[in-house]
C-alpha cells in the first residue's frame, strides 16, 4: 500500500464521528424519515502533520518572496510598473502571497479545459508547464473519457442528444441565441413566462421568476428583501454568492454555527430581546438564510427545525436549493420534497438551473406578492438581460422530465438513480475505509485528504486513471480540511462506479 493512501486510511480509523442526527433524535418528532449525518473529527496526527506542511510551504514561500525580490528567480506575478512604485498598491502583495506559493504548486488541478459535453464521460485537453505552473501550453492531445465525477449534472441532462437538445436546437432556430434586452423592455419572451409558470408549478408555489446568473440571484436578491434596520442570520458555511448578498443589503449580519439549531435559536432569542444595536428598537425584519445541500460539506439543512424555529420567533426564511433542486425528494423537487414540507413554509425559495436541469441561471419563488415586488425592484431582473431562449427551452424541457409531463418515466427514474448511485458510492467509499463527510442521502460527498500535498497528488493521481475529480483546499475550506469533492450523477452507470471503486480498492493493495 502507498504512503499517500495509507495516511487517506489511517485517519479513517483515528477519529471519531462528532455529530450524527437520527429521526429519534431530540426533535424526532419532526422528521418523518431517517436522518443521518457524519463529520469525522480530524486526528490529532493528522492536523499537527497538516499545519507542519503549510508551515513549511510558507517559509519556503518567504524564501522564494525574498530570491524573487532581488531578481535572483523570476516573477510572473502581477505587480505595479516601476514608474507606479510611489502610488497606492493595485495588487495587494501579502494577499498574493498563497496564490503565488502555495496555489500555484497545485495550479494544474483547476481550470482544465474540456471539449466535450460534461456527461458521465468527458474529453479533456492535455496541458504541460515548463515554468512550474505559471503558464501552460496545449499539447494537441485530447484525454478521452475521463470518468467525470467533478460536474454538478446530477439528473444527466448535460447531453447532447435526446428530447431537451432537440428541444433547445429548434427554439434556437425561432428565436436565436441572445435576446438583445432585458424582461422589462423588449427581452420578454412567451418561452420565458412560459418556464416562470411552470417553476411555480414544480416547486408548488403561487408565482416564480427567473434570472440568467446563478450567483446573481443571491447577490442581487437579498438586497432588495433586506436593509438597513434588518438583521440576517447566516449559516456559517453559506454560499459565497449569499454573503455577498448579505453584505450588500447594508443589514446587520450574525452567523450561526453550521447546522446548529441551538446557535440559531438563541441569536433569535437575543434579538427579540435586544433589538437593534444602541436604539434596541424592534427589527424591522429577521432573515434566516440557509442551503438545502452545503456543497462543501455534503450536509442537508435541518429544515423542519428551522421552519419550527422560523414560525416561533416570526422570522422569515431564505432557503437556497441550488444544489437540493431535483437532487432530493422523492419528486425530485429539492429538500422541501425530502422532508415532505409544505413550500408555502418557505417564505423564500431559491434555486439554480446550472445543476440538475443543465442549463443556466436561477430563479426564486415564493408568494405572487414577493414576485411582483421583486419584479420591479431587483437589481437583477431590472438592468440584467434576459436568458437565452436556448437555455430556457432546456430548462422547460428537462423540468417537464421531471414531472412526468413528457409523457414518460425517464424523469422519475433519473431521479430514483441518482439517490441509488449516491448510496452505493458513499457505502463502498466508507467500507474502504475513507473519511466521508456530509448526509447519507447527499449526492455531494467530500472526501478528506486534509494534507496539502495530497491535494495536488490525489487530482494527478486519479486524472491518470482517467477519473476527473475536484479537489478543495484552503481558504476554500479549514486549513486542516483540504478535501476531495465527488459529485454523483444518474449518468453515472453501475459499471462506472464499480471501475471507479476497483481503481480505489487497487492502490489498497
Amino acid at each position: 500500500m502507498s504512503m499517500f493512501f495509507m495516511m487517506l486510511q489511517y485517519s479513517r480509523f483515528s477519529g471519531f464521528l462528532v455529530a450524527q442526527v437520527h429521526s429519534d433524535s431530540h426533535h424526532g418528532s419532526l422528521y418523518s424519515r431517517p436522518f443521518i449525518e457524519s463529520f469525522e473529527e480530524t486526528p490529532m496526527l493528522v492536523a499537527v502533520l497538516t499545519y507542519m506542511g503549510y508551515g513549511i510551504l510558507t517559509i519556503f514561500g518567504y524564501l522564494r518572496d525574498f530570491l524573487r525580490h532581488w531578481k535572483i528567480e523570476r516573477c510572473h506575478i502581477a505587480r505595479e510598473r516601476e514608474v507606479q512604485k510611489d502610488f497606492v498598491p493595485l495588487y495587494q502583495d501579502f494577499e498574493n502571497f498563497y496564490t503565488r506559493n502555495l496555489y500555484m504548486r497545485i495550479r494544474d488541478n483547476w481550470n482544465r479545459p474540456i471539449c466535450s459535453v460534461p456527461g458521465a464521460k468527458m474529453d479533456l485537453m492535455e496541458r504541460a508547464s515548463h515554468d512550474y505552473n505559471w503558464t501552460f501550453e496545449y499539447t494537441g492531445r485530447v484525454v478521452q473519457d475521463v470518468i467525470n465525477l467533478g460536474s454538478y449534472n446530477y439528473l444527466g441532462f448535460a447531453e447532447n442528444t435526446g428530447p431537451c437538445a432537440d428541444s433547445a436546437a429548434e427554439v434556437t432556430m425561432k428565436y436565436g441565441v441572445g435576446v438583445a434586452s432585458t424582461r422589462q423592455e423588449t427581452g420578454n419572451l412567451d418561452r420565458h413566462e412560459e418556464m416562470e409558470k411552470l417553476v411555480a408549478k414544480f416547486l408548488g408555489v403561487e408565482s416564480a421568476m427567473a434570472f440568467g446568473m446563478g450567483f446573481a440571484t443571491n447577490s442581487m436578491n437579498i438586497p432588495a428583501l433586506a436593509g438597513k434596520g434588518c438583521l440576517i442570520l447566516s449559516d456559517e458555511l453559506n454560499h459565497a454568492s449569499l454573503v455577498l448578498g448579505a453584505r450588500l443589503s447594508g443589514s446587520i449580519i450574525r452567523v450561526f454555527k453550521h447546522n446548529n439549531m441551538q446557535s440559531l435559536e438563541k441569536l433569535l432569542r437575543e434579538a427579540i430581546v435586544h433589538g437593534q444595536p444602541r436604539t434596541h428598537r424592534p427589527w424591522k425584519k429577521i432573515l434566516i438564510v440557509v442551503e438545502g445541500i452545503y456543497s462543501m460539506e455534503g450536509s442537508i439543512v435541518h429544515l423542519p427545525e428551522v421552519i419550527a424555529l422560523k414560525k416561533h420567533y416570526r422570522a422569515y426564511l431564505y432557503l437556497d436549493e441550488a444544489h437540493s433542486i431535483g437532487a432530493l425528494g422523492p419528486r425530485g423537487r429539492g429538500v422541501v420534497d425530502y422532508f415532505g414540507l409544505d413550500p408555502c413554509d418557505v417564505d423564500v425559495m431559491m434555486g439554480t438551473f446550472t445543476k440538475s436541469f443543465g442549463a443556466a441561471g436561477g430563479y426564486i419563488a415564493g408568494k405572487r406578492e414577493l414576485i411582483e415586488y421583486l419584479r420591479s425592484h431587483s437589481h437583477s431582473a431590472v438592468y440584467a438581460t434576459s436568458m437565452s431562449p436556448p437555455v430556457v427551452e432546456q430548462i422547460i424541457t428537462s423540468m417537464k422530465c421531471i414531472m412526468g409531463e413528457d409523457g414518460t418515466a425517464i424523469g422519475r427514474e433519473r431521479v430514483r438513480q441518482l439517490a441509488e448511485n449516491t448510496v452505493y458510492f458513499r457505502k463502498r467509499l466508507r467500507e474502504m475505509g475513507f473519511i466521508i463527510y456530509g448526509n447519507n442521502d447527499s449526492p455531494v460527498i467530500p472526501m478528506m485528504l486534509y494534507m496539502p500535498a495530497k491535494i495536488g497528488a490525489f487530482g494527478r493521481e486519479m486524472l491518470k486513471r482517467n477519473i476527473g475529480v475536484v479537489v478543495v483546499g484552503f481558504p476554500a475550506t479549514p486549513i486542516i480540511e483540504s478535501r476531495a469533492r465527488f459529485c454523483i450523477s444518474a449518468a453515472h452507470t453501475k459499471d462506472i462506479q464499480t471501475f471507479t471503486v476497483f481503481l480505489f480498492q487497487k492502490k489498497y493493495s
